[in-house]
């Protein structure tokens, strides 16, 4: 039985979230989401997750925590919205997407964590955790599921009702037992399918489930190889990401700008025109991305997806 103090204990945590910045903190109990395997699985069998052979490895390990934490009993979960109108001013320029304006999220989000961490640790000296941004097998969006966050949409993105969808997840495994929040049971998406209908690719499956050999997200940032032909014409001119299922999301029509400094949108690359894009130098390169997501594709295969629409005219 979760006692008072464990109470108290989970609403510090959550204050002490949100005053780091985090838009969203939910606490779920650590389990096996056993349930999860076989779609997993199924969806690597199918030849769906595309060049990303490790998505079919450490399967046991992504689905449950205390492979990561031995003794695990709570994942906090947090939601740190990235969403801005500040976007690229120039007509038919390369896109990038919004997650990838700013400083990488990776690193900005896993210091709020371990700030989140070290707070727990003064009040909990003998506890041990550990905190995932999107780098570990695990399942990020089934816990923010399991931790109240929202659903996950058609398009198989978590979907907040109060900020839409343009956050990113950041976890929290302890073997410490806290308050958790209850699992978000309802899928509020009820009959749209506008993300289905609308994806450039066809890459949303009917399940809720991506194939990422279509997905223009995957092409432009997983993807080694060259992108296939019959999605060339589709892709819209985007180079990094892709942001359309979640922009004509309905549950996104609200949704207010980010207030994380780290993650705004420089003015250079903000006004950058198409010939400066097209004639960009590995130098200019190092230091437009300077920390930035796009970093870590490295310059040439970057500039084969610019040369590609820019030559196109996509």
């Amino acid at each position: 039985m979760t006692t008072s103090a464990d109470k108290s204990l989970s609403a510090m945590i959550k204050q002490k979230a949100y005053d780091l910045g985090f838009d969203l903190c939910g606490i779920a109990p650590s389990r096996s989401l056993k349930e999860r395997e076989n779609i997993l699985r199924e969806w690597c069998a199918s030849g769906m997750n595309g060049e990303m052979s490790y998505l079919g490895k450490n399967i046991e390990k992504r689905i449950d925590p205390d492979s990561r934490v031995l003794g695990a009993k709570s994942v906090i979960v947090t939601g740190l919205n990235y969403y801005t109108d500040n976007k690229q001013e120039e007509q038919d320029v390369p896109i990038i997407s919004r997650y990838a304006f700013g400083i990488n999220y990776h690193d900005v989000i896993k210091e709020k964590l371990e700030l989140i961490l070290e707070f727990i640790k003064r009040l909990e000296p003998e506890i041990e955790g550990r905190s995932f941004v999107d780098s570990e097998p695990f399942l990020e969006k089934a816990w923010a599921v399991e931790a109240g966050l929202g659903w996950q949409g058609r398009h198989s993105i978590v979907i907040n009702n109060r900020i839409g969808s343009f956050f990113f997840i950041g976890i929290i495994v302890l073997n410490l037992k806290l308050d958790s929040d209850k699992p978000f049971k309802e899928n509020r998406c009820g009959n749209c399918r506008l993300c289905i209908d609308l994806c450039p690719t066809g890459a949303i499956n009917e399940n809720g489930t991506i194939d990422a050999r279509k997905c223009i997200a995957n092409l432009t940032i997983e993807n080694r190889g060259p992108i296939p032909e019959d999605i060339i014409p589709k892709i819209g001119g985007r180079v990094y990401g892709c942001d359309r299922c979640q922009e004509i999301c309905p549950w996104n029509r609200n949704a207010k700008s980010h207030k994380t400094p780290e993650f705004e949108l420089s003015g250079e690359l903000k006004q950058m025109k198409r010939e400066e894009w097209l004639n960009l130098t590995r130098d200019q390169f190092d230091k437009l991305f300077k920390r930035s997501p796009i970093e870590r594709r490295r310059y040439e295969p970057f500039m084969r997806n610019v040369t590609l629409v820019t030559k196109s005219g996509i």
